[in-house]
């Protein structure tokens, strides 16, 4: 029978060897997310994927918070973010230092996650408000916007879990 390995066994970055550790080719935008509890997530995604940083824009809370520790578990110390009071203005300093824009959403224009051919760029991905979306001015300036299929009912995850699988997809093709 397998046994769970010890936190000791798990050969884990320290705060510092991470912030110096080569970073994947990705940032994360959080456009106007409410739950710090979802902020907090993401920073621990950000920190399982290495992601560059994370732009937290709008209302978007901003650590030290409570509710983002909470969930961040210490990732909002390990992983580079800043503030941002335009979702727009963000993306758009990020498009002119080369980065691809990627929004997930769902459109009539949205393709699936799985199709989207990756390039050598360094890519922003711009995740949506709980309730509204990526909005729509920050939609008109993206390269490409990516859906995740679904078959259910309710057709939307929790953005930290979108969040989560869209890196996953992303960044695994990205890697040698």
């Amino acid at each position: 029978m397998p046994r769970k390995l010890k936190n000791i066994e798990l050969n884990r970055l320290s705060t510092e060897a991470f912030k110096n550790a080569q970073k994947s080719p990705a940032i994360l935008v959080l456009n106007d997310i409410r739950s710090m509890s979802n902020v907090g997530s993401l920073f621990r995604t950000a920190d399982a994927f290495r992601v560059e940083k994370i732009c937290l824009c709008g209302i978007t809370g901003q650590p030290p918070h409570k509710e983002i520790r909470k969930t961040a578990l210490g990732a909002e110390e390990s992983v580079e973010w800043e503030g941002h009071e335009s979702t727009l203005e963000c993306v758009n300093l990020y498009k002119e230092r080369g980065y691809e824009i990627l929004a997930l959403e769902q459109t009539t224009d949205s393709i699936d996650i799985r199709e989207w051919e990756i390039t050598d760029k360094p890519f922003a991905l711009v995740l949506g408000n709980e309730v509204d979306g990526v909005s729509d001015e920050v939609l008109e300036v993206c390269d490409g916007v990516l859906e995740i299929p679904q078959y259910g009912t309710k057709h939307s995850f929790n953005v930290a879990v979108s969040g989560g699988i869209a890196l996953w997809e992303l960044l695994s093709r990205f890697r040698p």
